[in-house]
């Protein structure tokens, strides 16, 4: 990236947790922009449980790893895991080596099937806990974003209903922002009315 890009993009305003150029990046291009691919709503889903107890950044710093180990994300190979594979990731230092995790992403992968059996795609069924489209906030800062809502309480109830694990409502809250079903860029952020 040329100097002057580098200089534009370190002066503009953004959510205040975006530090670090992996930070800013993923903030600047990804961070609320709505999903509607199955394969990256699984990728955020597992990733989400993986960083389950850890920051963010452990799981960001690792999401390429997680790719290769995990087959692209496909949900149908990762459903078919057998014990070979799972010893392999749990040897696997490029990802966390959580037996509980681990188990939770191949069950994750059989009930995004079942899911996805039963309403055509992934993404028709997890959008309509917000109705088919983002719920804009108007956070003044980043104090006021809640860790869960009604909307991820349902969500979390029900994913868990249908098998996932992995899925409480925090969780929940914290997929529904990197997948864009809400919008919680601070109202200053330049992304606040991009997302």
């Amino acid at each position: 990236m040329s100097g002057t890009k580098k200089s534009a993009r370190r002066e503009l305003i953004r959510c205040s947790w975006a530090k670090g150029e992996r930070y800013i990046q993923y903030h600047d291009e990804e961070w609320g922009v709505p999903v509607h691919d199955d394969r990256t709503l699984f990728e955020f889903l597992i990733l989400e449980g993986a960083q389950a107890g850890l920051s963010w950044s452990t799981i960001l710093n690792k999401r390429e790893n997680y790719r290769r180990a995990f087959d692209g994300f496909d949900p149908r190979r990762v459903a078919r895991y057998q014990p070979a594979k799972i010893k392999a990731l749990l040897a696997d230092p490029g990802v966390v080596r959580n037996k509980l995790k681990i188990a939770s992403a191949i069950g994750n992968a059989k009930a995004f099937l079942r899911v996805q059996e039963e309403f055509g795609t992934f993404d028709r069924y997890i959008w309509q806990f917000v109705g088919g489209e983002p719920l804009t906030n108007k956070r003044k800062s980043l104090r006021e974003v809640p860790a869960r809502t009604p909307e991820s309480d349902a969500m979390s109830k029900d994913l868990q209903r249908r098998g996932f694990k992995f899925v409480g409502s925090t969780i929940c809250y914290a997929f529904m922002q990197a997948v864009g079903m809400v919008n919680d860029h601070v109202v200053d952020c330049f992304r606040y009315k991009l997302a």
